[in-house]
């Protein structure tokens, strides 16, 4: 989970990712991702903000535009195998944050699309948070 070069294979909004520092996930990783955003593309240079193998990596990408910050932590889920929470805060900076409520139906329906992808990813199930 914390080598994003794994992301455009199940989050249908991530086009191309390239890692740009360190080796595979890490604590020194960092990784531009390219995303959808309707007919256009943007690039989100991802940093590793916090890194505990094996069970959690905290990313935060910065744009001019836009600030995400994703949480990944790992539990043992016994009998089951794992549980992965995956907690992604995406919000618009500057004047821009005004109008933050209005976008949070899409920022949803994009969480939503990436949730079905990496559920298919690993054969998993989704469980009630």
């Amino acid at each position: 989970m914390a080598d994003l070069r794994n992301f455009a294979a199940w989050d249908p909004g991530v086009k191309r990712v390239t890692q740009v520092e360190g080796s595979g996930g890490g604590p020194l990783a960092k990784f531009d991702v390219v995303v959808a955003t309707g007919s256009r593309e943007m690039m989100l240079r991802y940093v590793t903000r916090q890194y505990q193998e094996p069970r959690l990596v905290v990313i935060e990408a910065r744009s001019r535009m836009l600030t995400s910050i994703d949480r990944i932590s790992i539990d043992d889920d016994p009998g089951f195998g794992s549980l992965i929470t995956y907690d992604a805060e995406l919000r618009l900076n500057g004047p821009l944050q005004i109008v933050d409520c209005l976008l949070k139906p899409m920022f949803m329906r994009i969480g939503d699309r990436a949730a079905r992808g990496l559920i298919g990813a690993l054969d998993g199930a989704a469980v009630a948070s």
